[in-house]
């Protein structure tokens, strides 16, 4: 049976950073980890998400946090604060900070490789779409054009609730 976790990798710092790019105020974020560094722009078009993300990180909330789901090929995901000192098993991704960012969904942006983004509920528990208040995720995929996805139907929603499912009835070990 292939593993669905493949490894989970230590966030020990966060840096955050003023970059200035076309007369903006984005954001440099670097990811410390045991598996390497990874670099993340906050933009301003998402002013609410940026805005909440540097205060967790400058308070050290992301401090040795997990990457508690790790799917390959899809994304890693990260900021839940039970997984500071998660036992092998325990089952991860409930916990936040006590609050929730308004939805910030802008057209200009799109999950691709790389992509840093708030994670949230499914739609059905969540119809306001709000994110957490501190799960993140970063996108490992590729990008899918619209003419690749004619035709393709996903009900969003019960994909989620399968994967849920799953997710409950998997234990993962580590070798």
């Amino acid at each position: 049976m292939k593993k669905c976790f493949l490894f989970l990798s230590l966030i020990t710092l966060l840096i955050v950073s003023s970059c200035s790019t076309d007369n903006s105020s984005d954001y440099l974020v670097t990811i410390k980890t045991n598996q390497g560094d990874m670099v993340a722009i906050l933009y301003d078009e998402t002013p609410k998400h940026k805005a909440n993300f540097i205060k967790l990180a400058k308070e050290h909330y992301f401090d040795s946090l997990l990457f508690h789901r790790v799917i390959e090929g899809f994304m890693i995901q990260g900021g839940d604060p039970d997984s500071k000192n998660a036992t092998p098993g325990q089952q991860l991704g409930m916990g936040g900070p006590g609050y929730t960012v308004d939805a910030e969904f802008n057209p200009k942006f799109f999950h691709e490789k790389g992509a840093l983004s708030a994670a949230r509920l499914p739609d059905q528990q969540n119809p306001a779409k709000a994110s957490s208040g501190s799960q993140f995720y970063i996108v490992q995929g590729t990008v899918t054009s619209p003419a690749d996805l004619d035709g393709l139907k996903i009900d969003q929603g019960k994909l989620n609730a399968a994967f849920q499912q799953i997710c409950k009835t998997f234990q993962p070990t580590l070798d």
